[in-house]
């Protein structure tokens, strides 16, 4: 009787939707996680903890407490939606089915021109702290940073299945040495290091907070391929849970060790990690920091990039978007028309980098204000689709507060987002 009754309570929180996109794999939970993992865990751990500890001082570990907490809502919205309604269209999808598709197709364009930015700033990041690892130079790392953004592509064109296994592999071994890297560093932790404990005032601590949203951005990248999953009805909470919780306990546990031996400072802060490993493992130390630095950054250049180019091909069925992007490999059945668009702009936001235009500190500030909006209209969304879902619409509306709030500390980063929405507009009356 009470199983009858939970059976069909399921069946009314999911939405029988048609597969928009052949599937190439049919992922379980102990695949997912690593998915989920690799989506989040990215370019933020490799400078947040030193540049918040340098801001606020050991009450950074506030901000990053705080952020652990809120994020877990930010986490549940995106995946009660994605069990709902399981589509390459992401958050663009529920964003379609909430409100109109002329918005649902803007929030899609968000994301798709942020995550064009975004790889390539996770890659350079990622590719700046080998060549320091390594001593090769800027001609090393614009090549580290070319050989990921191709990883990334030709990975996610040879389908899920093997995406897969190989965010299995490289998050299994990010955890791995992350996990090592703190451990070695807990000899080192003087007590002294912890005060004063806010000598910057309570306003560092919510600038800090501001910052570190940028490492909890992720959860949105799955939904876009969450058709992929064996069961998402059974394991999309269960993954967003177990992951958020562990990439929780690994940003902070690295934060405390930041502050702990004070591996911040000028000259070190943003470099905080690199300076925490090598500090643990003596000569070896700066291998080990180049080697996870590339673990670190090719995860989320995977994910992202995966999500991306399926994002595309959605786009291009509906119209908004050229046909090209809707052309799938005869044998993968993977979006090569999305993925060659993205690469083609990898390159040439890389070459953009190289010429000195713009700098690193801009280009990153560029994507996040999208993100940050495309999360908005998600809750938004969230609010309206799980009406029959209690514990959704509360996670929805705390994370739609949450990003509201975030967004209003965009500053001159908002000028994109208006860009975009003008060429929009544009569009749609000549479309």
């Amino acid at each position: 009787m009470i199983k009858d009754r939970v059976s069909a309570i399921n069946k009314k929180s999911v939405i029988s939707v048609e597969p928009s996109i052949p599937r190439t794999a049919s992922l379980s939970l102990r695949q997912i996680i690593p998915l989920y993992i690799g989506s989040v865990l990215g370019s933020g751990i490799l400078l947040l903890p030193g540049l918040t500890a340098d801001s606020a001082g050991p009450a950074s570990l506030l901000a990053w407490t705080l952020m652990s907490i809120l994020a877990i809502p930010m986490a549940l919205s995106m995946g009660y939606l994605s069990v709902k309604y399981p589509h390459a269209g992401g958050v663009s999808y529920f964003v379609t089915k909430a409100f109109n598709k002329e918005i649902g197709m803007l929030v899609g364009w968000f994301f798709l021109l942020s995550a064009i930015i975004a790889v390539p700033i996770i890659a350079l990041t990622g590719a700046g702290y080998v060549s320091s690892a390594f001593g090769i130079g800027d001609t090393g790392r614009y090549v580290i940073t070319a050989i990921i953004l191709t990883f990334a592509v030709i990975t996610n064109f040879l389908g899920m299945r093997l995406t897969g296994k190989v965010q299995m592999t490289v998050v299994v071994s990010t955890i791995s040495i992350l996990i090592l890297a703190v451990a070695g560093s807990m000899p080192s932790i003087d007590r002294t290091n912890f005060l004063p404990f806010m000598p910057h005032g309570v306003m560092s601590v919510g600038h800090s907070a501001t910052l570190i949203f940028w490492c909890f951005l992720g959860w949105e990248a799955i939904s876009h391929v969450t058709e992929e999953f064996e069961n998402p009805k059974r394991d999309v909470i269960r993954g967003t849970i177990i992951s958020s919780v562990i990439i929780s306990v690994l940003y902070l546990a690295t934060a405390y060790a930041v502050v702990g031996t004070h591996s911040y400072g000028p000259g070190i802060s943003e470099i905080s990690l690199i300076f925490l490993i090598s500090n643990s493992f003596g000569t070896f130390g700066m291998i080990i920091a180049g080697v996870v630095t590339l673990f670190i950054t090719t995860a989320p250049a995977i994910a992202y990039t995966g999500a991306a180019g399926r994002l595309a091909y959605s786009i291009s069925k509906e119209g908004y978007a050229p046909k090209s992007f809707s052309l799938l490999h005869s044998q993968f059945f993977t979006p090569v028309g999305g993925l060659i668009f993205m690469y083609l702009c990898f390159i040439i936001i890389l070459l953009v980098y190289m010429s000195g235009v713009i700098p690193l500190a801009v280009l990153i500030q560029i994507p996040n204000t999208t993100f940050i909006l495309t999360y908005f209209a998600g809750c938004a969304a969230g609010l309206i689709l799980l009406r029959d879902n209690w514990a959704g619409m509360l996670v929805s509306g705390i994370s739609l507060i949450l990003t509201g709030l975030i967004f209003c500390f965009s500053g001159e980063a908002i000028v994109w987002p208006l860009f975009l929405f003008i060429i929009w507009i544009i569009f749609l009356k000549y479309r």
